[in-house]
Formats: C-alpha cells, structure tokens, sequence
C-alpha cells in the first residue's frame, strides 16, 4: 500500500511540474499585445489649434473654417453673421504618422503650409507608454497689400514661422487632455518693440458627451505679447459632431484668425466682454488608395 501511494505521489508531484513548465514555455510564446490608444480627439483640430491626431496614409481632407464678427455687434451686423473670414485648405496623410497641409486664409490673404508628425502614441499593454506625442511645424506668407508701393516689404519679410510640442493623453475613453509649448517667429513686426520671436503654451481638453458628440476648450497663453496691438489670449469653447466622413465643430472664440501666427499672437478681443466669434470647422476626408489596417 505505501509503494502504491509513493507512485502515485511521484506521478502528481511530476505532472505539476510538467504542467508549470508547459505553461511557461506557453506564455514565452505568446505574442506579447500593445494597444495603441484611439481618438484622443475626434479631429485634427481641437478647436482653432491641432491636435495630436492625423488623417490616415492616402487620405486628403478638405477643411473649410469660418470666423464671423463679434456678437456683440448686434442686429445690424446680424450678431457678426455680417463679417466674415474663411480659410481653406488641402490637408493629406503621407502615413499613419505624417501629415501635410496647404491652406488659404482671407485674413491677412495668408498661405500656409504645415507638417505634423506623430513621434509616440499612447499604448496599453507591453510596453505600455502613457501620452502621445506629435511634432508640428508651419510656415504662413502674407500676402495683404495693406502698405505704401515704394515701402513693399521683402518676400522673406512677409514670412512666420511656427513650431509646437503636441502632448496629450486619453484618460478615459470620456475625456482627453492636452499640452502645446509653442514658438513663433516673426521675420518682421510692426515696430522695434514688438518681439520677433513669441513663446506660448496652449491647453486643451474633450469631454465625450455622447458616442458623436463631444464638449471641447482650447486656451493659449501667451508670455511675451506685442506691444503694438493690446493682446489677448486665445481662448475657444466649442462642440465636435462627427457625421460619418466628417467632423463639425461649432466654435466660439475671441480670436478671428484660424492660424497659429494669428489667433495665438494676433488677439485682441475679449471673451468675457461679449467679444465672441461665431464659427465652425467642417471637413470632408476622401480616401486614395488602399488602407492597410494596423494589427
């Protein structure tokens, strides 16, 4: 009888250990996951600013944005509905991670160009990584022959540029946060006391509010402001409708112009004094060519 429960105890205490070794060489094998986090916003503007997103590889999206007037100006202005300034623009994804875009703006009669590159993604599982990360660089040429003929300033003077550190986080599948650094440099300002070159931080966040609708802010501080202009910061509350192949969003904001040069250095309005524009970002995404999805 002890011969038989010896055997029998030897064949358990091997059959555990076979298990435990099946299972590790099991779990070595596996493929180790890593999700990528999605829709940090809905778009690739959070308001007036990007955001850390991209448009797909092969996919151009033609954006049109709208500022009207104050609403303050009241009914024979139509509450700003009168004024109105536009920018358009051809905006299309090289890959997953690199975006480009030409706009045209009537403010100013502004040309801009810009690259965006997404240097790290948020991610869960192995190798977890805990924000996404996204470099931006623009250029702006204004055209608006708002001098004297004899005093036309050079090409390079017409010339800004913008570089920002987009830095954001999904925290939950209901909200989102994020940070902007900004520089901008201007080769020419209207007078010596005006710095050429400006540093600002922009924050903003999303509150999903339902599976196609999300409460957004944006607001830009600015540390070094113009001195010939009275500046304000940027500041923009707005609401993200996605649509199918596009995203809506309804924009109040103090600032008219939809650039970085302009709407982070150039605003002079005051939010809280009723000094609100009225206006909207609406594109529309086609895709060229065959989408490889990410595993």
């Amino acid at each position: 009888m002890k011969k038989i429960i010896t055997v029998f105890a030897l064949l358990a205490f091997s059959s555990h250990i076979f298990s435990q070794d099946l299972l590790d060489v099991l779990e070595n094998e596996a493929p180790q996951t890593k999700t990528y986090t999605t829709a940090t916003f809905k778009g690739t503007r959070v308001l007036n600013g990007h955001s850390v997103e991209n448009r797909k590889k092969g996919v151009l999206e033609f954006m049109i944005s709208h500022r009207f007037g104050r609403v303050n100006l009241g009914i024979d202005e139509l509450y700003g509905l009168d004024q109105s300034n536009i920018r358009f623009a051809f905006e299309y994804g090289l890959t997953d991670d690199i975006m480009i875009g030409l706009g045209r703006s009537s403010f100013d009669k502004t040309y801009d160009g810009f690259i965006k590159y997404k240097l790290l993604k948020q991610s869960s599982g192995n190798n977890a990584f805990p924000f996404t990360a996204s470099l931006f660089s623009s250029v702006a040429y204004r055209t608006l022959k708002d001098f004297d003929p004899e005093n036309e300033p050079s090409t390079n003077d017409k010339l800004a540029y913008v570089s920002q550190v987009l830095l954001a986080r999904k925290f939950s599948p209901s909200f989102s946060l994020q940070i902007t650094p900004t520089f901008i440099h201007k080769n020419s300002v209207k007078i010596d006391e005006d710095p050429h070159d400006v540093f600002a931080v922009g924050f903003g966040s999303r509150i999903k509010l339902s599976k196609r609708v999300s409460l957004n802010a944006e607001y830009f501080y600015t540390a070094n402001k113009p001195k010939s202009i009275d500046a304000s910061n940027s500041l923009a509350l707005g609401i993200d409708i996605e649509t199918g192949g596009h995203v809506f969003q309804i924009v109040l904001s103090n600032s008219i112009t939809m650039i970085e040069r302009g709407f982070i250095t150039e605003s002079t309005d005051n939010f809280f004094e009723g000094d609100i524009h009225l206006g909207f970002n609406i594109s529309r995404a086609f895709q060229f060519g065959k989408h490889k999805k990410r595993k």
